[in-house]
This record gives structure tokens, C-alpha cells and sequence, in this order.
């Protein structure tokens, strides 16, 4: 399948989620530094409040376990069925597209009516390709 292949967009997609858990990485040694948090804090998670920037960052890292493991679970049933239209490698990227988007709203200006359009575009995006996958089954 060459340049069509849905490995490209999977692929990008845990790049972001890599780019994600450096930036969780270093914002919450960022916060141990400037003492805005304990070491002990992160054993249990317990006993004091992490700090906002750290917080959001996990939440965000968290949640690209959340939507876009169906996302994964799409290109592999793609892959798997033998799906190889143009259609779905679009679909793909498009995803992908809108949860970077998402991520840099999210992390950055957190704006949240740019959060909620970028999240909610990316879930259309998702619905739209299990569902040309599953008709291409059905065919």
C-alpha cells in the first residue's frame, strides 16, 4: 500500500502523544523545581494539589487513551479487512490533524470553545471513518 498506508497517520498519532508526555515531563519537573509540588505528590498522587500547568498536561496525555485507541482500533479494522481506499487514508489524516489542533489549543491558549470544536470535529472525524469502514465490510 506504500504511501497509502494507515500506518503513517497511527504513527503520527503517537508521535503526538509522545510530544505530549514530554511536555507532562517537564512541566512537572518544572514544578518540583519551583517547588510548587513535592517529589512525594507523584508516589500516590495524594495529599497535595499539582499544579495547573502539570495537571493539564496529564489530563490531556491521559485522555490520547481516551478516543483515539478507537481511532487505532479503526486503521487496524481497515487494515485488517483489506480496506485500502484513498477515503479512509483521509479520514485518517484528518484525525489526526484535529487532535493536533486540540492539543495545541489545549495546551496553549486553552481556549475553550476552540478546545470543544477541535475535540468534538476530531469524534465526527472518528464516527465518520468506523462508519465507512463498516459499510465497506457490509459491501
Amino acid at each position: 500500500m506504500g504511501a497509502f498506508s494507515l500506518v503513517y497517520p497511527m504513527f503520527a498519532m503517537v508521535l503526538v502523544t509522545a510530544t505530549v508526555l514530554g511536555i507532562l515531563f517537564r512541566s512537572r519537573v518544572r514544578a518540583v523545581r519551583e517547588q510548587k509540588v513535592s517529589t512525594k505528590y507523584f508516589r500516590v498522587y495524594q495529599g497535595e494539589t499539582e499544579p495547573e500547568e502539570s495537571a493539564q498536561a496529564s489530563r490531556h496525555f491521559s485522555n490520547l487513551f481516551e478516543a483515539p485507541v478507537l481511532f487505532y482500533a479503526a486503521c487496524l479494522t481497515a487494515m485488517a479487512t483489506g480496506q485500502k481506499t484513498l477515503l479512509i487514508l483521509v479520514l485518517a489524516w484528518v484525525y489526526v490533524a484535529a487532535r493536533v489542533i486540540h492539543t495545541v489549543i489545549h495546551l496553549g491558549s486553552n481556549r475553550l470553545r476552540s478546545r470543544i470544536r477541535a475535540y468534538f470535529g476530531s469524534w465526527l472525524v472518528l464516527l465518520v471513518l468506523w462508519i465507512t469502514i463498516v459499510a465497506g465490510v457490509a459491501s
